[in-house]
């Protein structure tokens, strides 16, 4: 199926797809992120993972976009860059700050404009943080630095006069010394905590950004491809689903079972040239070359004989039909109506070629030619038929519609004596349209009419 589409249908898929590329490109214009480079900014010392997610935050904050905004004179703002500029935690605690721009030299100054702000704004918020309580932390370590002497001296002077036994002296002597020490380890814990806090303030641009040699993904040729990948895709999926949507009857014995009857025979009748269009027609051709109006789903059947051979077919069918008529006591010509579709004109010309073929030769039949409508189909009364032809071509009815015109043929009286199924066919290339047949006598029975 994919590969019968794609040979009746390529001029139209391709149609599609260079719609869909089309659009990929105006697309593209909106969405593509342009160019992309990243910096890196190194937090030293240990880490937490949620304290690494704050600093990323913070490089993203507005205050570190204003700066950035301020010093870049692009004349956007902070809050215009936010789009522009990315912050992710990678490993090894570094931020990787990520801009965006449409060129080059944008993108790299970005990047490396906000990582040094950022680097900038954390330092002097570390220090205004710090320079309030730098005075006290000072205190502080002079102190704990007296108190770790202190007790050392304390502790030296205990030993000295603890001396040895198990008097009630010499035990609290030394549960004094087990106190003291207790407080020495946790002055000496809290220094190194304030010295820990002092490295941790410290990180470092890890170098400039650099400059990038090509638009970032998706670039206009991702969203050209991607577009006419995709509306490829979807016009041959359509022609997929339409074909499987299709309820129209396309085999001779579904035409049959639907019509409740016998099938008589089955000709090829080959489409009209079209005929010469006029020089401004230019659409028309172009509709014709692209969306072949042939149905692609239906078998292409060879071109149908020459004219001897066909009235050999069509005088078969008529021997046939009337071995399948009940007997005329008169012994005159028999008269059958002959039913098609008022828009099946590849019948209608059947019906037409058979009439005259009925005309004359061994086979003589009259035949009455009556058009109705598929989808409110009403048979006229005649009550000298012998019964009902019904000509239909296949792929053109579904089988409601043909339940529907059997039980006109019935509601009026009419037996089905047999189905003739056209099949359409291309017609000859270059070949001038054959003459046609000689007129019969055609009666539109329309909805409502009879």
């Amino acid at each position: 199926m994919i590969g019968l589409v794609l040979r009746k249908r390529w001029r139209l898929l391709l149609v599609f797809a260079v719609a869909g590329a089309v659009l990929g490109a105006a697309v593209s214009l909106l969405f593509s992120p342009g160019y992309r480079t990243s910096a890196n900014v190194l937090l030293q010392g240990p880490r937490e993972p949620g304290e690494l997610v704050t600093e990323a935050q913070v490089a993203m904050s507005s205050t570190v976009l204003d700066r950035v905004a301020a010093g870049l004179r692009w004349g956007e703002s902070g809050a215009d860059l936010h789009d522009s500029v990315e912050a992710s935690v990678a490993e090894g605690n570094i931020i990787q700050i990520t801009g965006t721009a449409d060129t080059p030299q944008r993108a790299q100054q970005l990047a490396d404009r906000v990582a040094n702000e950022y680097v900038n704004f954390s330092t002097q918020l570390l220090a205004d943080t710090t320079d309030a309580a730098a005075q006290v932390s000072l205190e502080q370590r002079q102190a704990l630095r007296q108190q770790v002497t202190d007790t050392n001296q304390r502790i030296s002077d205990l030993h000295a006069s603890a001396g040895k036994g198990d008097t009630i002296d010499s035990v609290g002597v030394r549960t004094e010394l087990e106190r003291l020490r207790t407080g020495l380890a946790q002055a000496v814990t809290k220094l190194d905590e304030l010295d820990a806090a002092a490295s941790q303030a410290k990180m470092v641009v890890m170098g400039p950004a650099e400059r990038p040699t090509g638009p970032a993904a998706p670039t206009m040729t991702h969203f050209v491809a991607g577009g006419a990948a995709l509306f490829f895709l979807l016009g041959l999926f359509g022609h997929l689903f339409l074909a499987r949507a299709d309820r129209r009857v396309r085999d001779e014995n579904g035409i049959v079972s639907a019509l409740g009857s016998t099938i008589l025979g089955g000709v090829e009748v080959p489409d009209e040239p079209p005929t010469a269009e006029p020089s401004g027609s230019l659409p028309a051709r172009l509709h014709r070359l692209v969306l072949d109006e042939w149905p692609w789903y239906l078998p292409e059947l060879p071109a149908a004989g020459d004219e001897d051979s066909l009235d050999i077919r069509y005088r078969r069918v008529l021997i046939r039909l009337r071995e399948h008529m009940p007997a005329n006591p008169s012994g005159g010509v028999p008269r059958v109506l002959v039913v098609t579709a008022d828009d099946d004109r590849t019948a209608g010309r059947a019906a037409a070629r058979l009439g005259n073929t009925a005309g004359g030769g061994p086979v003589r039949t009259a035949l009455r030619t009556v058009e109705v409508s598929a989808q409110r189909p009403t048979v006229p009364d005649d009550g000298t038929a012998a019964g009902v032809l019904v000509v239909v071509t296949a792929g053109t009815r579904t089988a409601w519609e043909l339940v529907g015109i059997a039980e006109a043929c019935a509601d009026a009286g009419h037996e089905v004596l047999g189905v003739l199924v056209t099949h359409r066919t291309r017609p000859a290339g270059g070949a001038s349209p054959a003459a046609a047949p000689p007129e019969v006598s055609v009666d539109s029975a329309m909805a409502g009419s009879s």
